[in-house]
């Protein structure tokens, strides 16, 4: 059954305050099928979720510190790697009395070894166990192989594979042994 577009707001919604109480990490909320990168949350929403004063995040803006991205019209959209980074910038401003140029460079390092650390991860797989293909934007998209690809990728490769054409014949796609 899909979600409606409210369901899916709320889930965002309830994933974005775990993220602030620190109950769920980006890549436990990636791992769940969220996309960190979504515009889903207005200045107020975000504003809201996170406890400070909208004036804040429009300020971290024009600084630099946390970029939404904006909507054809220009209107500010938050998406939960914003909130994380928003999350960690308040703590790392209020309870740690860092700079917002430290806090700037912090965040950057964090997000360096975030990254590190998940193609470390990814590096550590099995070979093979990983199919690459291109996004709609044209980005690199990562699938994790599963028993069902393994089994098509064997049927594949060990018979020949008709193709139907648009008239209703049949054309050879592929064929095994070099035929």
């Amino acid at each position: 059954m899909a979600m409606t577009k409210t369901q899916v707001r709320r889930a965002y919604a309830v994933c974005a305050q775990s993220l602030i109480d620190g109950r769920v990490s980006l890549d436990d909320a990636e791992t769940a099928g969220f996309q960190m990168d979504a515009p889903i949350f207005t200045v107020g929403q975000t504003a809201e979720l996170a406890d400070i004063h909208p004036q804040t995040l429009r300020q971290y803006d024009r600084l630099g510190l946390i970029v939404p991205q904006r909507t054809l019209g220009g209107a500010r959209r938050y998406s939960l790697r914003d909130v994380q980074r928003l999350t960690q910038a308040q703590h790392l401003s209020q309870d740690e009395s860092i700079n917002l140029a430290g806090i700037t460079r912090i965040l950057a390092l964090m997000e360096e070894n975030r990254q590190l650390k998940r193609q470390v991860k990814r590096l550590r797989r099995p070979a093979g166990s990983s199919v690459f293909a291109a996004g709609v934007d044209g980005e690199v998209v990562e699938f994790r192989t599963t028993s069902h690809y393994g089994a098509w990728r064997s049927d594949l490769y060990s018979q020949r594979l008709q193709i139907t054409a648009p008239g209703g014949g049949s054309i050879p796609a592929l064929t095994s042994g070099g035929e």
